[in-house]
């Protein structure tokens, strides 16, 4: 189905597009538009977008964006499981500011893997880009890794990975995705402003909890 779709799509200002490439960036954007809304439906429609984007990167020789569509349908699974165990019944899944700690260690992992992956796909020749595709790759576990746990912050990481993802989408020739990363930019924008206030709301209630108990 996947090759299938790769072989046919539409030319848009002399430029091919796929369907691939089109119902697998679509089914992207409506994660984050989801996402804001803090829906369980978040996880299905991106093992959708991540099995369709696969066979899209594959085909493109970015090896890292790739791999990462695996990684990223193992932490898709987890979100789905940790988001119906932490819903409220009236304000939905719970979302927090991490703590000082936890932002010291998605630093970390963000800049150790960046160089380990773009390392790797360097000498395994997997890709013509490895440090930006490193950059995507790793960028793209942190922030469903942190947007699995509820972290505001997950928002920000999805800005890094949109600054590198939308002139590597350009150099591929895959004009239609580097639009949609910069549709995805303004609504991690509308995330972030959506999560913060969610979160001091949910953090003000805590509070009001404890004192009254």
């Amino acid at each position: 189905m996947g090759h299938g779709l790769m072989q046919y799509g539409v030319t848009i200002l002399g430029q091919r597009i796929s369907y691939a490439e089109i119902l697998g960036q679509l089914a992207a954007l409506a994660v984050v538009f989801l996402a804001q809304r803090r829906t369980l439906w978040t996880w299905p429609v991106q093992v959708l977008a991540t099995v369709l984007l696969f066979v899209v990167y594959t085909s493109a020789d970015l090896g890292g964006l790739a791999a990462r569509q695996v990684v990223i349908l193992a932490i898709s699974a987890y979100g789905w499981w940790a988001w119906s165990r932490r819903r409220d019944p009236v304000h939905g899944v719970l979302v927090r500011t991490a703590t000082w700690r936890e932002r010291a260690v998605l630093a970390a992992v963000l800049a150790a893997g960046t160089v380990g992956v773009a390392v790797l796909l360097d000498v395994l020749n997997a890709s013509w880009a490895p440090w930006p595709d490193a950059w995507i790759f790793v960028g793209t576990v942190v922030a469903f890794a942190g947007q699995g746990l509820g972290l505001v912050e997950f928002w920000l990481v999805w800005l890094a990975v949109d600054a590198v993802g939308v002139p590597l989408q350009i150099h591929s020739h895959l004009y239609f995705s580097a639009a949609v990363y910069v549709v995805f930019a303004v609504l991690v924008l509308i995330g972030v402003r959506d999560w913060l206030r969610t979160a001091k709301r949910e953090a003000v209630d805590r509070v009001a909890d404890h004192a009254s108990a």
